[in-house]
């Protein structure tokens, strides 16, 4: 009996995490509503950081400010890394994609005239690999993200200990909608596919490993699971930022 119970609870937790609550792709999300939608998850901002407004907006009647005050969610850095401060939204767990499938993303991002223009680190959007929690993953970089450092704007990619620079573009990003799309499938073969277009042009065709190697020494597990946050993440500084997001979609193209 006390095995039978014990593995009832194992099936359970399997299915809480890992199937229960899958959200049937296509989604969209033009923040509309005076409220977050429940394809969203709220731990990494704080109360009044993330709230739906109706100046700033690239189609519809509102769009979502993000404004991040220094100490904001701060964490301590890890293996050698700066602390950091962030005010993400981030999927929630039933829109993880997985290896080996193809991904269509899509959103706007506007960042205003006055936003500071910083030397040090700083994410807008990125998809993680997930890693168990505590493991030795938990601190690495993001598999793919977009940096807006120095006024230059970059895409990179990790998959392993180096950052390679998939796209850096130059001129002034601000007061302006940025329009990203992007087809992605995460691997850790050659069968990974990052294509991004930002504003109707095409900026990355990449093809090639996507994902880190899942195995003791990474921390990984197999198969790989990746989940996208976009706001604000960066080095602690003083200094506050707001960003303005509209337009969201992710679709499972095959």
């Amino acid at each position: 009996m006390a095995r039978l119970f014990i593995y009832l609870l194992i099936a359970q937790t399997a299915f809480l995490f890992h199937g229960s609550s899958r959200v049937k792709l296509p989604v969209h999300d033009g923040f509309e509503t005076p409220v977050l939608s429940n394809i969203w998850d709220t731990d990494k901002f704080v109360k009044g950081a993330v709230k739906v407004e109706p100046e700033i907006v690239r189609a519809g009647h509102s769009a979502l400010e993000i404004t991040l005050h220094t100490g904001d969610i701060y964490e301590a850095g890890q293996h050698g890394n700066l602390p950091s401060e962030r005010a993400e939204l981030t999927e929630t767990e039933g829109l993880i994609s997985e290896e080996g499938k193809n991904y269509a993303y899509s959103f706007s991002m506007f960042i205003p005239e006055d936003f500071p223009v910083v030397t040090t680190r700083l994410v807008i959007a990125q998809w993680k690999q997930e890693c168990p929690r505590g493991g030795i993953c938990d601190d690495n970089s993001p598999v793919l993200a977009i940096r807006y450092i120095s006024g230059s704007l970059k895409i990179t990619q990790n998959t392993g200990s180096h950052q390679t620079t998939l796209y850096k573009g130059k001129g002034e990003y601000r007061n302006r909608w940025l329009d990203f799309k992007f087809h992605i499938c995460f691997a850790k073969n050659n069968n990974g596919r990052i294509i991004a277009h930002m504003n109707d042009s095409l900026i990355v065709d990449y093809k090639g490993a996507t994902a880190y190697q899942e195995n003791p020494s990474t921390g990984y597990t197999d198969p790989g699971r990746f989940y996208f946050k976009m706001g604000l993440y960066r080095d602690v500084m003083p200094e506050p930022m707001t960003i303005y997001i509209d337009e969201y979609s992710k679709e499972l193209l095959y």
